[in-house]
């Protein structure tokens, strides 16, 4: 993933900007990084954060960036910001998206418009410098925008700072937030709507589908009108948004309690719940929704396993598997008089790939726990995002929902997938059986997709769900 935040102010925009980017580093980071603007000149500064907090890599940097606009972000992929200076003016761009047809529209703006690109190690261009280019294709910064999401397959919400303020747009689908906050004197465009509220920002509007606006330091104007289809994506809300943030109107805390006791619900109708000793989250993302859990049936809720974050990055940031699963094990420090001789319950957001908690799982055992029940947030994950980075595997195949279906029926194709996406059903139990066996828990269940979309509280068809049903 990744996460954008812009400022625009008549007393300088550095501090905000700085926070409030700072404030989107719960997206995965790998890279970070601030631009600003002094009517005349863009001031730039691009650190990897892999392993250093944001604000360790960019205390130094504050003191060089100058001017009353700026943008900033948190990158998974490319390197960002990317400043231009075109026929449409200087500019600097940010984005949080994925761009699936990104070699061929590269290849056409190659071959016909005489573009080039610098290329990134491994032969990869940077998505934002191809945005850059298609924005520079039209007479206009808005028109520009407009164009480059037209092309891209896949999603694209970005922020230009350019002469005067920071255009912001949305994703065509809505599939990432932007959220427009107001303070005397300053404007901020960001992500996560949480970000601006310690800066002294209050929430003043949140852009819809396709929407472009224009924002100064006491100014929205609109450029291109809101679409009337969304696609949001649903995980935002069971795990990747921060607790604080609202989307849509609906709260990320208050949709994972509910979420939690809709799960429990579900639990107890089939005759399962009463006979846990505790109720806990796996640190951290899980433990809102174990909250719901219990508060729901009853069982107490108790923690189990605490998360030691001062020194350790997250646990998926590593591109080496076993280095992950090491960061993971180091994080969790568990208290043994509540794991030995108990029968424990944990809730998590999501299983995707199944390793972390194979290794969870030993470690329990090896504390003393009776008994490991485990129950998923989420419906089975058996496709890969085609939109956002995010619960995407290096193959499908990595899928630990996949690999039961392939070991089930000697195939893992998107169609031998579907009867699985079934809740309930014999395919899908089998899948579940499979997936409990290989992980060693004495249970496994899932949520349902339906429960968990009510809990989120806004309308189905407004909500991106193909990493589960796999469709579009």
């Amino acid at each position: 993933m990744g996460g954008i935040f812009g400022v625009c102010s008549n007393s300088g925009c550095v501090a905000d900007l700085f926070f409030g980017t700072d404030y989107h580093s719960h997206l995965g980071p790998r890279r970070g990084g601030l631009a600003t603007y002094d009517g005349e000149h863009f001031y730039r500064a691009i650190h990897n954060i892999e392993n250093s907090p944001f604000r360790g890599k960019f205390e130094d940097d504050i003191p060089e960036l100058i001017g009353n606009c700026g943008v900033g972000c948190i990158s998974d992929t490319n390197p960002q910001p990317i400043i231009f200076n075109s026929k449409i003016g200087k500019f600097a761009v940010v984005t949080v998206g994925r761009i699936n047809n990104k070699a061929v529209l590269a290849e056409q703006l190659i071959e016909k418009e005489n573009v080039y690109f610098i290329e990134l190690s491994g032969g990869m261009i940077n998505d934002t410098e191809l945005v850059a280019s298609l924005i520079c294709r039209k007479g206009t910064i808005p028109e520009g925008i407009q164009y480059a999401q037209s092309l891209i397959e896949g999603s694209m919400t970005m922020l230009v700072c350019a002469e005067g303020g920071i255009y912001a747009a949305r994703d065509k689908l809505g599939r990432t937030p932007l959220a427009i906050g107001k303070k005397e004197g300053s404007q901020c465009a960001s992500f996560e709507p949480f970000a601006y509220i310690n800066l002294g920002y209050t929430d003043f509007y949140e852009l819809g589908p396709g929407e472009v606006v224009f924002i100064t330091e006491n100014e929205i104007a609109k450029c291109v009108a809101p679409r009337e289809e969304m696609k949001m994506c649903a995980f935002l809300w069971a795990y990747y948004g921060f607790p604080s943030s609202t989307y849509e109107g609906s709260n990320v805390e208050q949709m994972r309690y509910r979420n939690g006791e809709s799960l429990a619900r579900e639990n107890l109708a089939s005759g399962f719940g009463t006979d846990v000793d505790f109720v806990a989250g796996i640190p951290d993302s899980g433990t809102a929704h174990a909250i719901g859990y219990a508060n729901s049936s009853g069982k107490p809720f108790a923690r189990p396993l605490v998360k030691y974050t001062p020194t350790w990055t997250r646990s998926f940031t590593p591109k080496d598997q076993s280095m992950r699963d090491l960061i993971a094990k180091m994080k969790l420090v568990p208290i043994n008089l509540l794991i030995e001789n108990h029968k424990l319950l944990w809730i998590d957001d999501s299983i995707v790939r199944g390793t972390q908690m194979r290794g969870m799982v030993k470690y329990l055992y090896e504390c003393g726990a009776k008994e490991l029940h485990v129950r998923s947030a989420c419906p089975p994950v058996l496709f890969n995002c085609k939109y956002l980075n995010f619960s995407s595997s290096n193959a499908e195949s990595d899928l630990i929902s996949r690999k039961s279906i392939m070991a089930l029926e000697g195939s893992d194709d998107n169609e031998a997938c579907l009867p699985y996406t079934q809740f309930g059903s014999e395919k899908y139990e089998a899948m579940v059986d499979f997936v409990r066996n290989r992980l060693g828990l004495t249970t496994l269940g899932y949520h349902s997709l339906g429960g968990m979309l009510d809990a989120i509280g806004i309308s189905r068809c407004n909500l991106c769900t193909y990493c589960w049903n796999g469709e579009e």
